[in-house]
């Protein structure tokens, strides 16, 4: 991942770092630091405990534990405003303290990403209101990479599609609000979904709030289109089930799926990749070392033979290792070559940088040798072999025997789940009377609490009875959404006029972005590429080729121009909305700053996205 000229994270880490120790640094004395644990990941990211030890921080509590000691007197709690379930937790905490010791407590809570009136309901009914600051944290957007930002709001994907909650599009409507503020509008807003559409509109309608407050000239300036920044793309999650649902093939991806990657770590067992090393960078707050049978490792392009790997094909990684390995040695054995002091002195210079890369090729040699070993079994092979089926078409009929022997088998439920899930969202539904064979499986294999989980996933859409006899037709439009809108993302149609099976990729050397599901090409990368790309999507399609004379005109076009059927197969609402300043200002920003500089887009995904996406960006 290289950095973009566009947005510069680095600064957006420093604002996150400044505001809470600004607010730290408010708390005179020592303190003792009660946070959520799930913010501790995300402030991990950009501030060390170190850090926070400098700024008055004693020692520091999970919420959940409830194990919050007396050692100090003021104690500062972070935790996210939106769940009722933590307010809860503090104001029992709060009351707990001060039954239980004649100290005078100062408390501070510091509400992320906002204070709302739950929270201060619920703090005003428990008598604890009146005894506490209240702060507020705007941790909104938090840099994982050089080129990816996160919400880090892991209840998204179920507040979305499960419980209708539209709380995360607010929220990233006020996390993209900032980048406007600071880089000026986006020109252009485009996106697929019926989400996407509402944080488009929450977007112009924060807009015009915006500049309505605006009083004087220069802050006005500042909301005119960004000449740096060329659109902003939305994709909502729902438009494309399928990918998250398929197994990541890229090195980065099956870590993922093998031993789970949170907050740019994770945690593998020192079985496998040994001991803490004796030289260990300084700790990330959050991340304490552990002397357990697990330790976490950093995952990101700080280590850089990582980020060499992260997104290539698992199968070319091993031979990749082993030609760094070479390499290394090579640079190693260099220094009995040196024939002056000024060689040596450059070697011994070196000789740290070489030691770091060394200990990252052992840990990514045992982690590959682990993966490995994974994707070899039988059980890995056949799961990918459904799943290469399923979308590529073939009767899903004809893998429901492989299915039944993995629920005999019993594999992880999770697994089953997936495989019933793709097999739904591509083909339109299962059969009624198979689909209730299936739960019953599930029901007799892994228990009668399950019944609640396969009620989630008919709710959501994903695993549903099919009311066509043809498991390949699924209609498209109907309803009030007009022609550009559809109920449900045509997989079948779309598998040909998008070309998302790929039959031959180069994994070596990829010119496609099937590479990363050796074989299938994520629609939602697919419709990115349609509005930054199209040139190179007409060449792989069919249209492409027969319509050689269009090619040039459409990648020249601007928005979905050229691909308007396709997307009438796709599901949710489609726009293309331009965002406009006062002309005078517009002329006199692009005088200054000229027109021809490289601008960055932005590609915002609503709901989720897997590592294999973003390896295909």
């Amino acid at each position: 991942m290289t950095p973009h000229p566009g947005i510069d994270t680095e600064s957006v880490k420093e604002e996150l770092r400044k505001d809470l120790l600004n607010l730290l640094e408010g708390v005179r004395g020592k303190k003792n630091l009660v946070i959520e644990k799930s913010l501790a990941g995300p402030i991990g990211l950009f501030v060390t405990f170190s850090t926070l030890q400098d700024y008055g921080v004693d020692k520091v509590f999970f919420l959940e534990n409830g194990n919050l000691d007396t050692s100090q007197k003021n104690v500062v709690f972070v935790a996210v405003g939106e769940r009722a379930s933590q307010c809860i937790a503090i104001a029992e905490q709060i009351k707990r303290l001060q039954q239980n010791s004649s100290i005078e407590y100062e408390f501070s809570v510091i509400w992320v990403p906002r204070r709302t009136l739950v929270s201060d309901r619920i703090l005003e009914e428990a008598a604890v209101l009146g005894d506490i600051s209240v702060e507020e944290l705007p941790l909104h957007f938090v840099p994982l990479d050089q080129d990816v930002l996160s919400l880090g709001y892991d209840d998204a994907f179920g507040d979305l599609y499960l419980r209708k909650d539209p709380t995360s599009i607010f929220l990233a409507a006020k996390a993209l609000m900032p980048i406007q503020h600071k880089y000026g509008l986006f020109p252009r807003i485009i996106g697929k979904g019926d989400n996407a559409h509402r944080l488009m509109e929450l977007l112009i309608r924060m807009r015009s709030e915006a500049a309505a407050e605006e009083t004087t000239a220069a802050s006005r300036l500042g909301m005119m289109p960004s000449a740096i920044i060329e659109s902003l793309i939305i994709i909502d999650r729902e438009v494309d089930m399928v990918t998250p649902l398929l197994t990541q093939l890229t090195y980065e991806g099956l870590i993922d799926e093998i031993f789970g990657i949170k907050n740019n770590q994770a945690e593998i067992d020192t079985s496998i990749i040994g001991q803490v090393p004796s030289q260990q960078p300084k700790a990330q707050f959050g991340a304490p070392q552990q002397q357990s049978l697990k330790r976490k490792i950093q995952l990101d392009s700080s280590d850089k033979l990582y980020n060499q790997l992260r997104d290539a094909n698992f199968a070319i990684v091993a031979p990749l290792l082993n030609k760094i390995a070479r390499r290394l040695a090579g640079e190693y054995e260099s220094r009995h070559t040196a024939k002056s002091t000024s060689e040596l002195r450059e070697f011994v210079n070196k000789l740290p940088s070489y030691q770091a890369e060394q200990q990252s090729l052992k840990t990514h040699t045992n982690l590959t040798e682990k993966v490995l070993e994974y994707t070899q079994s039988d059980t890995f092979n056949s799961i990918l072999e459904i799943q290469q089926n399923l979308v590529s078409g073939i009767d899903p009929a004809t893998q429901h025997d492989k299915i039944e022997e993995l629920i005999a088998r019993d594999i992880p439920l999770s697994t089953i789940l997936r495989l019933l899930c793709l097999e739904s969202t591509v083909s339109g539904g299962l059969r009624p009377k198979e689909l209730d064979s299936f739960k019953r499986q599930i029901v007799h294999a892994y228990g009668y609490q399950h019944i609640l989980t396969l009620h989630n996933l008919e709710k959501m859409g994903l695993l549903v009875a099919r009311t066509a006899a043809n498991p390949f037709y699924i209609p498209v439009g109907g309803g009030g959404g007009g022609a550009n809108e559809s109920k449900i993302t045509n997989y079948n149609a779309l598998r040909k006029s998008l070309r998302l099976i790929v039959d031959e990729v180069n994994e070596q050397d990829p010119n496609d972005i099937a590479y990363v599901y050796s074989g299938y090409a994520p629609l939602s990368v697919r419709l990115v590429q349609s509005i930054v790309q199209k040139q190179h999507l007409l060449s792989l399609t069919a249209r492409g080729s027969s319509a050689s004379n269009d090619t040039t005109s459409h990648s020249s076009a601007q928005g979905w121009q050229g691909f308007e059927d396709v997307l009438r197969n796709v599901r949710g609402e489609t726009f293309n909305k331009v965002q406009k300043g006062e002309e005078a200002a517009v002329k006199a920003r692009h005088m200054l700053t000229g027109s021809g500089k490289e601008k960055t887009v932005l590609v915002m995904f609503l709901g989720g996205i897997t590592r294999t996406e973003i390896a295909a960006l």
